[in-house]
């Protein structure tokens, strides 16, 4: 017998007061549908399909993947109407599992539960008890199987003083959900055709349905304004923070981390305030991120030192780097071992060789640094001639004066010395110091200064 989950994600959302979808408001960097869609996924389901309405077009799109199957709710009439357009193409011999796309922190874990203790044939509805029920439809138990759900407004006062309520998640037989449902009625408060009047229907059928608590009301909690997801926002931060202290990883205050992808860290990684991680993201051992980082699909080596203020996009570092503060790596830049970059510096698709340096207010784009480079303060890489982008590569152990531009595409020879205030437009040969103010000129035979012997 396979699995069909069908997500429900047709609803306006009025009440978020925005343009975009309600399913498309965004959790933890991603839509709330996408996480929904993730947690079905990991189920491993031969049949995923989405119920879409208001805002069709744009849930389509920002949903591309060739394994779901999309039903339009062209008219909202409730929940059951919503499930009934998804069902002729349901297999008949699947159990189907009903999902909310505004409920994003239900795990794979609560459902997977759902489905190992629902013998197949039967029926199982997923509860929470909550300390305020209002608003929710109320589970009805007799001798410990569910009866009925029965919605807010239709309830008694017997039934409104019940604490376990529904979660909207729904696990039925496929024949039996398709009977169910063509003799479901809109006579009600609300004049709508309830999911929830299935339980009835299967009760009197004398199908066994099971009331199964998930572990907590928050992971259950349905996403409505942007009040609640913004609680949602930290109760998943905050479940992503734990399981990484649970594998080690210290920080400085778990409330002030935001997890917008997924973070990996080796051991003794130490992570400060204000720290943002976008996409992938790996820290290697003994990391030390400290405060107001933004850190987007990156790898970061052992020991890597990232200080105060830092944009880090695309990048990738060897062990034992030092950045910022105030730093920026773009997409692209690539350091090797024991790399310094300081404050004010920009890496754009550039390599930088093992033990350079890049210390204070410097645009290096398109280039390629050796070794033991140092670069002097206020240097850049003039890379783009308006058109097209050219490369800049500098040999092992040159030093680079200050306020050098280096128009690309240009070459500096290992072991050069340019001059500070130099503007360098032709290959500059190796071992030389270089100097071009006014114009430009090699010095033959220049020695570099050394350090005198500290007497």
């Amino acid at each position: 017998m396979g699995l069909s989950i069908i997500i429900l994600a047709a609803g306006q959302g009025t009440r978020m007061r925005s343009a975009l979808p309600k399913v498309l408001q965004s959790l933890a960097g991603k839509p709330l549908l996408a996480h929904v869609l993730a947690s079905s996924e990991a189920l491993a389901a031969d049949d995923i399909c989405v119920v879409y309405g208001h805002g069709g077009e744009a849930v389509q799109a920002a949903l591309p993947s060739p394994g779901i199957r999309w039903a339009l709710q062209a008219e909202r009439l409730g929940t059951g109407h919503a499930v009934q357009q998804a069902m002729p193409n349901t297999p008949d011999a699947n159990r189907v599992l009903i999902l909310a796309g505004d409920v994003p922190l239900l795990t794979a874990e609560t459902l997977r539960k759902l489905l190992e203790d629902t013998p197949h044939g039967e029926m199982a509805v997923l509860t929470v008890d909550m300390q305020d029920p209002t608003g929710y439809g109320r589970i009805v138990r007799k001798g410990g199987s569910v009866q009925a759900i029965v919605e807010q407004k239709d309830a008694n006062e017997e039934q409104l003083a019940i604490h376990e309520i529904n979660t909207g998640v729904i696990l039925c037989p496929g024949d039996k959900l398709k009977h169910w449902l063509s003799g479901l009625s809109n006579d009600n408060s609300q004049g709508e055709y309830y999911l929830t009047d299935v339980i009835a229907m299967a009760v009197a059928d004398n199908v066994n349905v099971h009331g199964i608590k998930a572990g907590s009301s928050q992971e259950v909690m349905g996403i409505n304004d942007k009040k609640q997801l913004a609680e949602a926002e930290r109760a998943l931060q905050a479940r992503r923070v734990n399981a990484l202290m649970q594998e080690g990883v210290g920080f400085a205050d778990p409330a002030r981390v935001d997890i917008r992808g997924t973070l990996k860290c080796g051991t003794d990684v130490f992570i400060d305030i204000n720290a943002v991680f976008e996409g992938d993201v790996v820290l290697g051992d003994g990391t030390i991120i400290e405060s107001n980082n933004l850190i987007r699909d990156s790898k970061l080596g052992a020991r890597s030192l990232i200080h105060s203020n830092c944009h880090i996009e695309g990048a990738s570092t060897g062990t034992a780097c030092e950045i910022g503060p105030f730093a920026r790596l773009r997409p692209g830049a690539t350091l090797a071992d024991n790399v310094k970059i300081g404050n004010f510096v920009e890496i754009k698709k550039s390599t930088i060789a093992d033990g350079s340096k890049v210390n204070h207010l410097t645009y290096i784009g398109d280039a390629e640094i050796g070794s033991g480079v140092n670069v002097g303060a206020g240097t850049i890489t003039c890379n783009y001639d308006g058109v097209n982008k050219h490369k800049t590569r500098i040999g092992d152990r040159v030093f680079i004066g200050s306020n050098v531009n280096l128009v690309a595409p240009v070459s500096v020879g290992s072991g050069a010395t340019i001059g500070a205030g130099s503007t360098i437009s032709r290959n500059a040969p190796a071992d030389e110091l270089t100097v071009a103010r006014s114009k430009q000129t090699t010095l033959p035979g220049w020695k570099r200064p050394v350090k005198k012997d500290k007497k």
